[in-house]
């Protein structure tokens, strides 16, 4: 026959249910666990499996995404906002796959990291942050900058600037408030990722193509601008040089194709072109691999678009 459940039992399957299977040991304590029958749950091959110190899982399997983030929050204290990657992942940024939570606290707070738990102190605790699932998460300007200096590599920071700006996750000009605001040490990446998409970059294939621009000696051309034929909308081309009359393409399955992505290409090289204006395309393949090349054929068709007559389009540059 069956006991019935203690008071005890109640106690903790409320809170249990509340936080995602996940108990610290002075709500254990609290909800009337001896310490005796606490160690036996935690003891190995017990019912409990300790996940952090003093944070236990009320089974013995693995932790979810989910989990990690309540158990990171449990342990580094109340008040604490989470940021970096696990931030950024729960607003759909694409970033690298990890486990480590990282958790914003105030300076003073005394936790170190530990296991998958990344402390982050800080006197710049945030002011906004949006609660989600009963957690705090730092605002996505806040996350990337977070991010960006906790040793992701350079592309890894272009794409995931170029993701939240595109998507309008945030700003340009709140990831630069945030870069201003936080430490220079490791602020790199984050500057440089910033300065290309000030200049209208989108992706890291325009980004290399920016770069080469530079190394080559170009002319700096207008990124992402919009064209127009008098009222008429032409094209967005990655990067224009208005003054000859050359557009340049880079042709990213990531960024441009879908399904129906290929005749939509060829659809605004067709409207460019009928216009008098020279159309590239290059592979971001071959951005890395011939950029010698690539130079030489820019160079070719802007000095060739200079000594026609100047085409009548509008440029509106990115916003």
């Amino acid at each position: 026959m069956t006991q019935p459940a203690s008071e005890s039992d109640r106690a903790i399957r409320t809170v249990l249910r509340r936080q995602g299977d996940l108990i610290t040991r002075p709500q254990a304590l609290a909800a009337g666990l001896s310490e005796g029958s606490l160690r036996h749950k935690i003891r190995p091959g017990g019912q409990w499996k300790v996940v952090l110190p003093g944070i236990y899982l009320s089974h013995n399997g693995l932790l979810t995404a989910g989990q990690r983030e309540i158990a990171a929050v449990l342990y580094a204290g109340r008040g604490c906002v989470i940021t970096g990657p696990a931030a950024l992942r729960r607003r759909g940024v694409r970033v690298p796959v990890s486990e480590t939570v990282d958790v914003l606290i105030p300076a003073s707070a005394r936790r170190k990291s530990v296991s998958f738990v990344q402390i982050l102190r800080t006197t710049r605790m945030p002011e906004r942050p949006s609660e989600l699932y009963g957690l705090l998460w730092a605002p996505p300007a806040r996350a990337v900058a977070d991010a960006a200096k906790a040793g992701m590599e350079l592309d890894e920071v272009r794409a995931m600037v170029a993701h939240v700006v595109q998507q309008r996750i945030c700003t340009v000009q709140q990831l630069g408030v945030e870069l201003t605001a936080g430490p220079s040490q490791g602020s790199g990446a984050l500057r440089f990722a910033l300065e290309e998409v000030a200049a209208g970059i989108r992706s890291i294939a325009e980004g290399d193509l920016r770069k080469l621009i530079i190394r080559g000696g170009l002319p700096a051309p207008t990124y992402n601008p919009r064209l127009f034929v008098g009222e008429i909308f032409l094209a967005q081309p990655d990067a224009w040089w208005a003054d000859a009359g050359v557009a340049a393409e880079v042709d990213s399955r990531e960024w441009h194709l879908s399904p129906t992505g290929w005749e939509r290409t060829q659809k605004r090289h067709a409207r460019m072109s009928a216009q008098g204006i020279i159309v590239l395309h290059f592979a971001p393949r071959r951005i890395r691999t011939e950029g010698t090349a690539i130079i030489a054929e820019l160079k070719t068709a802007i000095e060739s678009g200079r000594h026609r007559t100047v085409l009548q389009i509008r440029a509106e540059p990115v916003r």
